[in-house]
């Protein structure tokens, strides 16, 4: 991987252009060229670049190509988890977005946890299913070449969605050979990847496509198939160049949802088993996108637009038959929207009070044009409409940020960021909840770094940040089930974090980072996709810590152990209970790696997470879930590879995700049952796979 730093911004950061600069970027290209030349290019060999002297915190890093290729992942969203203390989990078929826990929340879909990839926001607003809903299944692992995570509202840039953290992830313009591989493993898996970048010049023009199914343990199969591709013009370097890009991705499956444990007790339904089978889901999304960076000695610029084309049929029951006790509860919430955005940043070098000094302004726009309903289904036969809404959101942003390196151990990171949103709903069934919303926050932020002494940097970070709201809550007037009249709720809620927290190098080999952390959300506000109305929660804060290691024993072993407690509380005091129903309180993993040893190579990931609260008293909890994954391989010959993956090799009865709710099964009295319900990890699997390169 090749990458050119001449600021501390352009280690972090590789924004996209947009299309509309295609007219400038061929005016200037003689002028780029002749500053190309005067740029040294580096060829990064380590698999994970130090953070001392760049990060802003302890909890801030990068994971380069050679870390992400070491990872065995069940699911494309799985490589998030090379983000310390960040889980992704399954709760419905495998085409459904992924669940994710992070510092002491169950982030549902994606709320809280900032995605992107190659500049592009995964996280979808006013989502039918769910606020925030983070579809990572068009992800093509083999073609990421680097992922940036930050963890707290400490950073000027990250806006929505970023006070858990914020992730993301970067596609090679350039492969460095073509790819083929194919793959098969235990209950219908298949796999095949296409992928290259041949050069014309200096233009390259990566192409990749892949073919993919599994069915997955259950007794009626995820059938789940997808068809996914990539094409991608580039031309420059990592200095200064642009590239275009469109990518497109189909997927249908059938849905094992979660199952109540009572009916797995009594024998009715085995753990692999579902109540429902008829639910299920398609989705696709197809994007365009454009990037222009320009970087000198002494300043940066980046542009980057995109369009977005996603449309989602999710049909599910999680109660079965407590509504509806003839037909059953299966809805239906069907999501289609264009998104449209583009971002710009510039950064520049400066003396400020005679200290050297980086200052970095930005602009954000979002644009959501969304089309999305909630219909009451039998067998995804349509039966009534509860909600048939066409959304209109739009958001501004602006930040600005300075470091200033005071002294050669003291510097400071300074930001402020300004958002503006406007919600414009139209509600067709209850128009009483049709309406317009507006809403506008200033967040500031400010990163204290000390050092560094011994190869030991110490932080200070305050900041404030926030989520916005589905659109629906903060127009709705009458509850559209029932009539009743219903609470509006904010557009945006504000978050206010505080952490401390080091980064060592002392010991040769090893990188360690520990930081302690306090996170407050004004009000936890959710949309309830399955009842057509939005719920206000309980203020909450959350304490915790993080300590997370890589460490190259040798030559050909790496080792990452990462741990993380939380503490989740609501902040009020109400007899319910003080607990954050399913906040994740545990997490701790420890990965081999092991290459560089003759023709062999192969990995190990232990992945532990812990017991947590179904319900405000505690009185109801999960158990651990337990994780261990690997791989072993041969390289054939230098362009030939065959590896063996395992998946839960000690084939444990675990659980994915547990809920506790009320629900009804056949035969079952009018109220139903209060029970856990949960998702199993999958049972025991292997995959085989051969890649060659060309």
């Amino acid at each position: 991987m090749r990458t050119t730093p001449p600021l501390r911004h352009l280690s972090m950061r590789h924004p996209l252009l947009t299309i509309a600069l295609a007219g400038v970027i061929a005016t200037s290209s003689n002028a780029q060229a002749q500053q190309e030349a005067t740029l040294e290019q580096v060829i990064v060999e380590s698999s994970r670049l130090s953070q001392i002297g760049i990060a802003e915190s302890a909890n801030a890093g990068v994971v380069t190509r050679k870390q992400l290729e070491a990872r065995t992942v069940y699911r494309p969203g799985e490589l998030l988890e090379a983000t310390p203390g960040l889980i992704v989990s399954q709760h419905s078929g495998e085409g459904k977005a992924n669940q994710f826990y992070l510092r002491g929340f169950n982030l549902d879909h994606g709320t809280d946890l900032r995605t992107t990839v190659d500049g592009m926001l995964i996280n979808q607003r006013s989502h039918a299913h769910g606020q925030g809903w983070t579809d990572l299944n068009f992800m093509i692992p083999e073609l990421a070449t680097r992922l940036e995570y930050r963890k707290g509202p400490y950073y000027a840039e990250e806006g929505d969605f970023a006070s858990a953290g914020a992730v993301s992830v970067r596609y090679a313009d350039v492969l460095p050979e073509g790819l083929a591989s194919i793959g098969v493993g235990g209950s219908g898996y298949r796999r095949a990847l296409l992928a290259n970048s041949p050069a014309f010049g200096n233009v390259h023009l990566l192409y990749a496509l892949e073919l993919f199914h599994n069915d997955g343990p259950f007794r009626v199969g995820d059938d789940y198939r997808k068809v996914n591709g990539v094409l991608r013009y580039s031309e420059g370097s990592a200095a200064s160049g642009f590239n275009l890009g469109a990518m497109a991705y189909h997927g249908s499956w059938h849905s094992t949802d979660q199952i109540p444990q009572r009916a797995v007790v009594d024998g009715s339904v085995g753990r692999f088993d579902a109540i429902d089978q008829t639910d299920g889901g398609s989705a696709h999304r197809y994007s365009l996108s454009g990037e222009w960076h320009r970087n000198s000695e002494t300043s940066s610029t980046t542009i980057n637009a995109y369009a977005i084309n996603n449309r989602l049929d999710l049909y599910s029951n999680f109660t079965y038959f407590l509504d509806d006790p003839i037909n059953g509860d299966q809805f239906s919430q069907p999501d289609r929207r264009i998104t449209t955005a583009i971002n710009a940043a510039h950064t520049w070098r400066t003396q400020w009070l005679g200290r050297e000094a980086e200052s970095r302004v930005g602009l954000q726009f979002q644009n959501d044009n969304i089309h999305n309903g909630l219909d009451s289904t039998r067998a995804q036969r349509r039966l009534s409409t509860t909600r048939d809404d066409h959304i209109v959101e739009t958001s501004a942003s602006a930040f600005f940020e300075n470091t200033t390196r005071w002294t050669d151990r003291f510097r400071t990171i300074a930001g402020l960021r300004s958002d503006f949103y406007r919600f414009d709903v139209n509600s067709k069934v209850t128009p009483e909840n049709s309406g317009t919303a507006n809403d506008h926050t200033i967040s500031p932020k400010l990163n204290l770094v000390f050092g560094p002494w011994d190869k030991t940097e110490y932080y200070f970070n305050i900041g404030s940040g926030f989520h916005s709201n589905d659109a629906r809550g903060a127009t709705i007037s009458v509850d559209p089930k029932t009539g009743a009249a219903a609470r509006r709720v904010p557009p945006l809620v504000r978050s206010r974090g505080l952490e401390v927290g080091l980064r060592s190098e002392i010991v040769p080999g090893l990188q360690s980072a520990l930081s302690f952390y306090r996170l407050d959300f004004d009000s936890e506000l959710t949309f309830a996709g399955d009842a057509g109305t939005t719920e206000a929660g309980r203020a909450t804060r959350r304490t915790g810590f993080e300590f997370s290691n890589y460490y190259r024993a040798t030559r050909w072993l790496t080792i990452d152990a990462d741990v993380a407690f939380a503490r989740a509380r609501f902040r009020d005091v109400d007899l319910v209970g003080q607990r954050v129903p399913g906040a994740v309180e545990g997490v701790a993993s420890l990965a081999l790696a092991v290459d560089n040893l003759g023709p062999y190579f192969g990995a190990l990931q232990l992945r532990y997470f812990g017991p947590r609260p179904l319900i405000e008293d505690d009185s109801v909890r999960s158990a651990s879930t337990v994780t261990l994954n690997g791989r072993v391989g041969i390289k054939l010959s230098p362009s030939t590879k065959i590896e063996l993956e395992g998946y839960n090799l000690t084939n444990r009865r675990d659980a994915a995700i547990d809920y506790y709710y009320a629900s009804r099964l056949p035969g079952e009295a009018a109220g139903g049952v209060n029970d856990v319900h949960f998702h199993p990890i999958e049972s025991r699997s292997y995959r085989v796979t051969l890649n060659t390169t060309f």
